[in-house]
């Protein structure tokens, strides 16, 4: 049926897996007196009464509604039914039926609101008992009721079918009811623990099938596939260091220290580098990469986006000026002749590091020699893509490239465990010396002017400004967009100031000199949308504005503050918004009231919930029905270990007491996670 396929709804197994939100206690039938005293103890609950109408009245006008009077042997409830004009030819004077819905005291009168109403034909039901009433996600198409109904039908020839994919052994461990008991005490249960009971079992087996495939991957990692070692002895060390002309901080060495000893062995390095923006992880990452050119291999950054990667090859490139190292740059933008020579060069081996975006080193780079790949702005790339270009490498050369992922949005610690569980995990938290923090005021509409006005007499003093809009174009939903705001800016508030503007449309030669003259200082005020969210580093601009600040999620905004704050003056960030949400009021309190970007990741997690930031989109990973990376924190951990300890046992889940849940790990992940089923 169309109602049921519009809830996700096309199979019998579909409807099983269509758990209630919650349950509601029914109070079964009772008498009017009785609910009224429920009523006045402080409960509203939810039952049925049977009554037979005393008087009915339909108004059609303002609002249409249906009202009645029921009596019982005990007393007097009234009905009123908005928007039900078939209650018209279904309610009349003498009509006897069951009343049953949720009943309240209005003053001195009890009353249920658009109760269900069942006349009694012929002779009456059977009473109905108090029960656990399961409610679900329902359609204007399909109430819960009727999806209650069907759910019924096809629970107990389902269960009594039903394979359960984890072992006896195992769910004896863990008090786990066996798999139809859990669907039994979801859709039809006597209590609540039974409800608790069954949610835990179906939350955990969520959360083991996943870590099952995270630790099936990365066994397989550690023992099927071989890295070129790149060893890093402290003569390299010091060498490399030296090109710095900054000493780095301590979680800096720590981090390098530990993808030093990664990479020195035959085993591939699968690292994420988390940092907050401005912590130092691209030095980080550059280390990484020179190690892989002194030991006579290749290195590759990936970026997300063409203007990130052209930032990062301008900055390598300035930093190994003068040196014997070739970067080469790829990007959709490069000419096609340009690119055949930059292919040709790394092929060859003449280049040793190549910047570019993703899809681009993945379909046409042949390497040398590829001992690093690094991939910027990890939470942008999903699992797949990952692998993807680690077998392209191995592919030519018989080797993978260890793999450093780094990301500036640092990762809600229970996230980690999940999306990013194969990896291990190096943490900046400290800033290089000399940064400042960001003074940050979240401002409504009204005070627009008020900013304008204190940004201007700081630009007079030589100080340089971002403008960050929302909209690339003027378009019909109000939004400030880029070059109106420029015009808008040079005849109003920043009138006489050299003001520039750079989004993603542009070309990129146009892009490029426009980002050259902002940090050389041949422009005061950029005006830009989010491409200047991530790598741009100018340490003068220490000024921000972000338009419609409501519009942008919470790491969002954070990335756009880490632009400033990047040289030794005080620095200031403005959000202006409207927020019309609860959650956008609640990102903008949350990027007001913390800079540090751990704490942004714990918020975003609770503003947002885990589904969307663990959704496809994301991760390339399905989202859970039923296990909340919140609220079952200690089941991912319990899952986790138990995941280990069973591939430890048995690396390919061969066993016959496994294959069950092989079967669900390989439909659930097994392309996402590049888990080729060959058993």
């Amino acid at each position: 049926m169309p109602a049921f396929r519009h809830l996700g709804i096309s199979t019998a197994g579909d409807l099983l897996r269509h758990l209630p939100m919650r349950w509601e206690r029914d109070r079964g039938e009772r008498t009017v007196a009785e609910l009224a005293e429920l009523c006045a103890r402080g409960e509203s609950p939810i039952a049925a009464v049977r009554v037979e109408a005393a008087s009915v009245r339909h108004a059609p006008r303002p609002k249409p509604r249906t009202e009645a009077t029921f009596e019982d042997a005990t007393g007097t409830v009234r009905a009123v039914w908005f928007n039900a004009p078939w209650m018209r030819g279904r309610l009349h004077p003498g009509s006897r039926g069951v009343l049953q819905g949720q009943a309240k005291l209005r003053g001195k009168y009890l009353e249920l609101a658009n109760p269900r109403w069942e006349p009694e034909v012929g002779e009456p039901a059977a009473a109905r008992e108090e029960r656990l009433r399961p409610v679900y996600p329902a359609s204007e198409e399909l109430s819960s009721a009727q999806v209650e109904r069907a759910v019924r039908a096809v629970l107990e020839p389902l269960a009594a079918q039903m394979e359960d994919p984890l072992p006896a052994e195992y769910r004896a461990s863990r008090a786990l009811p066996p798999l139809a008991d859990c669907y039994r005490r979801m859709h039809a249960p006597r209590e609540q623990d039974e409800v608790l009971e069954a949610r835990r079992r179906l939350a955990l087996e969520e959360l083991l099938v996943l870590q099952l495939g995270v630790m099936m991957k990365k066994h397989r990692m550690r023992t099927s596939s071989r890295a070129r070692a790149v060893p890093v002895t402290a003569a390299v060390d010091a060498r490399i260091r030296a090109r710095f002309p900054f000493a780095f901080t301590d979680d800096q060495v720590a981090a390098c220290a530990e993808i030093a000893a990664d990479m020195a062995g035959t085993l591939p390095m699968n690292r994420l580098l988390q940092g907050d923006v401005g912590s130092g992880k691209t030095a980080v990452a550059l280390y990484g990469m020179l190690a892989a050119v002194a030991s006579g291999g290749q290195a590759a950054m990936v970026a997300p986006t063409e203007l990130l990667a052209e930032q990062h090859f301008a900055s390598i490139s300035r930093f190994l000026a003068g040196s014997d190292v070739r970067v080469e740059l790829l990007t959709g933008s490069l000419g096609a002749a340009a690119r055949r020579e930059a292919l040709a060069r790394l092929a060859s081996g003449e280049a040793q590091i190549a910047v570019g975006t993703h899809a681009l080193l993945l379909e046409g780079a042949r390497f040398r020699s590829l001992s690093l790949a690094v991939i910027d702005e990890q939470h942008r790339f999903g699992v797949e893509q990952r692998a993807a270009m680690r077998a392209k490498v191995a592919a030519d050369s018989g080797e993978v490239p260890h793999v450093l992922v780094m990301t500036a949005t640092p990762i809600p610690r229970t996230l980690s465990l999940t999306v990013f569980g194969d990896l291990d995990v190096s943490v900046i938290r400290s800033r290089p010396a000399g940064r400042q923090p960001v003074t940050t005021r979240v401002v409504t509409r009204e005070r627009e002017q008020e900013v304008y006005a204190y940004l201007r007499g700081r630009i007079d003093a030589g100080e340089q400004c971002y403008v960050v809009v929302p909209a690339v174009e003027e378009s019909a939903t109000g939004l400030k967009d880029a070059e109106g705001t420029a015009c808008t800016l040079a005849a109003g508030a920043f009138a006489g100031a050299r003001i520039g503007v750079v989004h993603g449309q542009m070309p990129r030669d146009e892009r490029e000199a426009t980002m050259d003259r902002f940090r050389r200082h041949e422009i005061d005020v950029l005006v830009a949308t989010v491409v200047i969210e991530v790598g741009v580093d100018v340490p003068n601009a220490s000024l921000m504005v972000v338009e419609h600040a409501d519009r942008f999620g919470l790491a969002q905004l954070h990335q756009l503050r880490g632009r400033v704050g990047r040289g030794t003056r005080r620095s200031l960030c403005v959000f202006i918004g409207d927020p019309l949400t609860l959650d956008a009021v609640r990102r903008l309190e949350a990027v007001g009231q913390t800079d540090d970007g751990f704490e942004i990741a714990e918020l975003d997690l609770a503003i947002r919930g885990p589904g969307e930031l663990f959704g496809s989109r994301q991760s390339g990973l399905p989202p859970f029905r039923v296990a909340d990376l919140e609220r079952d924190a200690d089941l991912l951990r319990l899952a986790r270990r138990d995941a280990k300890e069973w591939i430890d046992r048995d690396p390919d889940l061969a066993l016959p007491e496994h294959r069950a849940v092989r079967r669900k790990l390989m439909h659930a992940y097994g392309s996402a996670l590049g888990l080729a089923d060959v058993a």
